[in-house]
């Protein structure tokens, strides 16, 4: 038997119904973003087999990195577009090759308007701004040292860190630079900062999440360790005992409080119930100048500076909870230009056409799915080098001005040149080259190619007088 309830009182249940779902609702500890953040780490000057999950010696120790390819996706074969600085990170930001604007080699002349990213160029920041997202850099920019280059002129709503290309982790207010360009700075404005720089760029992340949790946001994290100068405080140095060589040392003390901090946002995000609507990259700007820093690029020939895979393949891995899946490890080539392509499309957007971008969108193959022939044919010039990888091939010109032809599949380090045994394929793949080449600027300023061993010693020794 049914009893039947009055249409008043149906009314305030309904009511009723209502008020509680909306107290359930404001008691959630955070409002989840209508899109998903995104989250850009980029270490500088870190070789291939400088993380534990790529490491060939058992002194590496990155468990907070590592578990950014355990939950998520790791690429074997990633490349950037330029082994140095400056126009990688260029690369990064315009999803396209940055040879096509002239921005081909680290810009090193203080004041010169002529010399940054060149400002009719779009970058991601401006994409993210058109749709709406809260934009933060942090740490390096090192993509021009006059204001009109700096982050807040580009994009990005906030900025904490230094315009140049390297700086001392400790007084890190002061600078070697009797100028000043290259002073830390909160926006625009120069300020005070006391803690290792490292963890003070860890610090700004944390903050920044901390304050954008309930509106979607791109931050750009880009740590300036373990590029010299070498210098770690105590606290990471004792983790190290052990290790005899003095530069190695330092080296992964520096990228223990490189991972310390990854580990931190990593929590952050957890902690602030973040942790599914964020999609987080790790990756390195180029490989590591071992006889700088003692970085590894294990098993590949060469390092930063060169067109040998050790200067181009990088440390690349993404973590998605939910969307990617976890403890994946793929062989595709990929570049860090996808990067572009890939942020908006996760982000639900498509770029404007007019941007004619290089990078393709690799969500799909992030998410699982079959992705083939994505990069058929790769391309890099870095005067008077210059290569190009297509299918397994790759014909490249190094420093010694040789024309050398590999094939990667069955010869990843290098050692073994074809380029006489397979001159129609060398042959081949120099018209590709050829071709594209012929679409590019020439460079908007100097390069500096035998002289970067000497310029980045006396930096560094510069920035360390400093730091004292």
């Amino acid at each position: 038997m049914f009893t039947l309830i009055p249409s008043s009182a149906r009314l305030w249940m309904a009511v009723f119904f209502l008020l509680s779902l909306t107290t359930l609702s404001s008691a959630q500890p955070t409002s989840q973003p209508s899109h998903p953040n995104i989250i850009l780490i980029l270490a500088d000057d870190l070789g291939y087999a400088d993380i534990g999950v790529q490491a060939v010696e058992p002194d590496v120790k990155t468990p907070h990195i590592d578990s950014i390819a355990h939950d998520g996706v790791r690429f074997t074969t990633a490349y950037v577009s330029c082994p140095v600085c400056s126009p990688s990170r260029a690369g990064i930001l315009t999803g396209r090759y940055q040879e096509r604007f002239g921005h081909e080699s680290n810009p090193v002349a203080a004041f010169d308007q002529k010399w940054g990213l060149p400002l009719n160029q779009t970058l991601l920041s401006n994409e993210f701004h058109r749709i709406n997202y809260a934009t933060g850099a942090l740490g390096k920019w090192h993509e021009g040292d006059t204001q009109p280059y700096w982050p807040l002129q580009r994009g990005f709503d906030e900025f904490f860190g230094f315009a140049g290309g390297m700086h001392a982790y400790f007084n890190a207010n002061r600078t070697a630079a009797q100028d000043g360009f290259n002073v830390i700075r909160r926006g625009n404005d120069p300020v005070t900062e006391k803690e290792y720089l490292t963890d003070a760029i860890t610090r700004e992340a944390l903050s920044f999440i901390d304050r954008h949790q309930s509106q979607p946001f791109f931050l750009y994290v880009a740590y300036n360790a373990p590029h010299v100068p070498q210098q770690a405080p105590p606290r990471y140095l004792k983790r190290f005992s052990d290790i005899t060589d003095p530069k190695r040392k330092i080296m992964l003390a520096m990228l223990a409080a490189e991972d310390d901090g990854v580990g931190d946002i990593l929590s952050k995000l957890h902690d602030t119930h973040l942790e599914n609507n964020t999609l987080v990259i790790f990756l390195s700007d180029n490989g590591g100048p071992t006889a700088e820093n003692a970085s590894r690029n294990a098993p590949f020939r060469g390092f930063k500076g060169q067109v040998w895979e050790g200067g181009l393949r990088v440390p690349f891995m993404a973590k998605w909870p939910g969307h990617i899946p976890a403890g994946k490890t793929i062989d595709q080539p990929v570049i860090s230009l996808d990067l572009f392509p890939t942020f908006l499309a996760a982000a639900g957007a498509t770029p404007d056409p007019k941007l004619q971008l290089d990078g393709v969108n690799i969500l799909p193959l992030l998410e699982g799915k079959p992705q083939p022939n994505i990069h058929p044919t790769l391309y890099w010039r870095f005067e008077p080098q210059w290569a190009i990888r297509d299918g397994h091939y790759k014909l490249e010109t190094a420093r010694d001005h040789v024309t050398r032809l590999y094939d990667l599949s069955k010869d990843p380090t290098e050692t073994t040149d074809l380029f006489t045994a397979k001159p129609d394929i060398a042959q081949s793949l120099k018209t590709k080259y050829d071709k594209w080449a012929s679409q590019l600027m020439a460079p908007l300023w100097p390069g500096r190619q035998e002289g970067d061993q000497t310029i980045g010693q006396i930096d560094a020794e510069e920035a360390t007088a400093d730091a004292d």
